[in-house]
């Protein structure tokens, strides 16, 4: 590609940058605000992964806008953001919402552009300025998505200071970007495009900075996920671009860098904020003890395969053991807990267990949990991480990988049953409705006469062999 004599490679700039140890400044959070909402990328699992990517280093505080217009109408709320990240490639935004982010930028509110951010919003001369190279339909293209590494070009700016460069990284490689306004870019780091991938043969940007007025902007070309596609979600879950996306949003923020170069979450777990408490929720684990669960049809918890370890409520993988189920049975209520799993893992959620029958889903529904990526039932819609498994499929393409933690929760008022996963409603059905009875007619479960026919019952975790962790583990019931 042929560079701009406006793009700068290589030039000197003055280092800021923390060790690990220093990734926790007395400081206040940065508060960013995340654009999205609409993308001919899977938005809506890219933007909830990068706001834990942000908040588990400990330094900020973020909020989701995903309807920008509304979001940026009201230039007084936007001075208390320091950084936008756009995750967004979709309508304009509108004179009045893109006078107000433009000027805010412009006083020193800080961007970061993620991937087909650099799609949006062609024609938008300033916007155009702002990103500085952008994808130009007949021009910009990608070869397949691949494993490649990173260089850095400037590797002494303060957000590459001491990190090392990406090996093998996951992702699109965007080649032939158009600095269409001739801003004055610094390229931070490239990428080597192969022509084996369909590539240019050439060395194209996939870090860079600028400025806009006062703001400082971070561009990255990575982080690809198409919706529908497992195999991709490895773009932005890859330990090398969180810590990359982390230091550049910080910098963005504030010209510094304290952030170290790796990721540890920093946050709080299997605690009750004061506004939980208020809204009447109750901690089943708090890290340590296991007092609010038993073995299904059992007296007391499990004393091997289940265990505490570091925080976690962990199922290790090996010989079967039993399910797991909350002393106390509950009705109308809404559940909440973070879990993960191993590759190929499988376990599940069970409500409205009863200890009538010889297994906990002969009574109570599942909300699915999987790695969908390498287990056989990801192929299936009914049976992804977050259904109700066999009977409703999800209305989001939001679980992560395998090693990845998923934030899920179930409520059920009555018939109303909610399936929530990483922010999204993937299920939401009324179990008297003729939909949900056409789906149960469909299911294995015309087998089991009493399967989600109980008034009330106890949450199960199930034992499939496999290891799962949970932490956070709460509930509340609904008057």
């Amino acid at each position: 590609m042929k560079r701009s004599s406006s793009i700068r490679i290589g030039a000197s700039v003055t280092a800021v940058a923390g060790t690990l140890a220093a990734a926790q400044p007395a400081t206040e959070p940065i508060h960013a605000l995340i654009l999205t909402g609409a993308n001919n990328h899977n938005w809506s699992y890219t933007s909830r992964v990068h706001k834990d990517t942000l908040e588990e280093s400990g330094r900020f505080q973020v909020d989701i806008a995903d309807l920008p217009i509304t979001s940026l109408k009201d230039p007084a709320k936007l001075k208390k953001y320091q950084v936008f990240v756009i995750d967004y490639n979709g309508p304009r935004w509108g004179d009045a919402a893109e006078a107000n982010f433009l000027a805010a930028v412009k006083e020193g509110t800080g961007v970061v552009i993620i991937h087909a951010a650099n799609n949006a919003f062609v024609g938008w001369t300033e916007y155009e300025k702002l990103c500085g190279m952008m994808w130009i339909t007949g021009t910009t293209g990608h070869g397949d998505f691949h494993a490649f590494d990173v260089k850095w070009t400037m590797p002494d700016h303060p957000i590459l200071k001491g990190l090392p460069e990406f090996k093998a990284h996951p992702d699109e490689l965007y080649h032939t970007l158009v600095n269409t306004q001739k801003s004055n870019i610094t390229v931070l780091g490239e990428a080597f495009d192969d022509p084996k991938v369909k590539g240019t043969g050439k060395n194209e940007p996939m870090v860079m900075t600028l400025e806009y007025g006062k703001g400082r902007v971070f561009h990255t070309p990575l982080g690809h996920v198409w919706t529908g596609s497992d195999s991709a979600k490895a773009s932005i879950s890859d330990a090398q671009f969180r810590v990359l996306l982390a230091r550049g949003t910080e910098w963005a923020a504030t010209g510094k860098v304290t952030i170290g170069t790796e990721i540890k979450d920093q946050r709080p777990h299997n605690q009750l904020s004061e506004a939980e408490k208020l809204l009447g929720w109750k901690l089943l684990f708090d890290g340590k003890t296991t007092d609010s669960f038993r073995l299904y049809k059992g007296e007391k918890f499990p004393e091997k395969g289940w265990v505490v370890k570091d925080g976690v409520l962990w199922r290790q993988a090996g010989e079967s053991i039993g399910d797991i189920v909350t002393k106390e049975e509950y009705k109308n209520f809404e559940f909440a807990c973070d879990w993960k799993v191993d590759k190929g893992g499988n376990s599940g959620i069970m409500y409205h267990v009863t200890e009538d029958h010889s297994y906990p889903w002969e009574t109570g529904p599942e909300m699915q949990i999987l790695d969908d990526g390498v287990h056989q039932d990801g192929k299936k819609d009914k049976t992804r991480a977050g259904t109700m498994y066999d009977v409703v499929a999800c209305a989001y393409d939001v679980s992560r990988p395998a090693g990845q933690w998923n934030h899920a929760r179930i409520i059920v008022k009555g018939t109303q049953i909610e399936h929530w996963l990483n922010g999204f409603p993937v299920v939401k059905i009324d179990t008297g409705s003729q939909d949900y009875k056409a789906a149960l007619a469909a299911s294995k479960w015309t087998k089991y006469p009493d399967y989600n026919t109980k008034a009330a019952g106890r949450i199960a975790l199930q034992d499939h062999g496999d290891e799962v962790m949970f932490r956070d583990i709460k509930v509340r019931e609904l008057k």
